[in-house]
């Protein structure tokens, strides 16, 4: 019998495998969380099944995600990310990843780790939502407005309500699968 899942996702089985495997799962590792959120600021204006197809490629040209040596990136690296065919190509977005892993690594410093600082919006605990069908989700919440604000206080960009939502979503912080999905009570 085949197992019911959130709407959105179906059809597709690079999508399905994300849904299934990650999306909505709690995720406290920095280095995850700082992926999340790149992927997230290059999505902005895209599709997620175009970032999940390009996220390999993401991968090896900005170094696995290591916020460390993003965050030391020079003209020419960033050159190099804008020429790389395999990635989104969109200057703003390489800049504002470089920008980024300087925020981020300044938040490890306040607060530890960033998990600990993203964390903290919900009591260290996933809100559970009662989603019946994905088409109704919220776009932006006012949480996800009170975090964009922040994080574009702290220096983050790329960060606006919406792609918020969507990171808090994917990082497990907003359990929005659909309550008939069998990943709802899994994670």
């Amino acid at each position: 019998m085949k197992k019911h899942k959130c709407s959105w996702c179906v059809g597709d089985k690079l999508y399905e495998n994300y849904h299934d495997n990650e999306w909505g799962v709690p995720v406290y590792n920095d280095q995850q969380l700082f992926e999340f959120l790149v992927l997230e600021t290059f999505q902005a204006g895209l599709s997620w099944i175009t970032i999940l197809r390009k996220r390999e490629n993401f991968r090896l040209a900005l170094d696995f995600f290591d916020y460390k040596k993003i965050a030391k990136y020079d003209d020419d690296k960033k050159t190099k990310l804008l020429q790389n065919a395999g990635i989104i190509r969109n200057k703003l977005k390489v800049n504002a990843t470089v920008t980024n892993a300087l925020a981020f690594i300044k938040i490890q410093e306040e607060y530890g780790s960033f998990s600990n600082y993203i964390w903290s919006f919900v009591n260290e605990k996933p809100i559970k939502n009662k989603v019946k069908n994905s088409k109704n989700v919220p776009a932006y919440t006012p949480l996800s407005d009170a975090l964009s604000k922040d994080l574009k206080k702290r220096g983050f960009k790329f960060v606006g309500s919406t792609i918020i939502y969507a990171f808090m979503q994917a990082i497990g912080m907003i359990n929005d699968h659909e309550v008939g999905c069998f990943r709802y009570n899994e994670v």
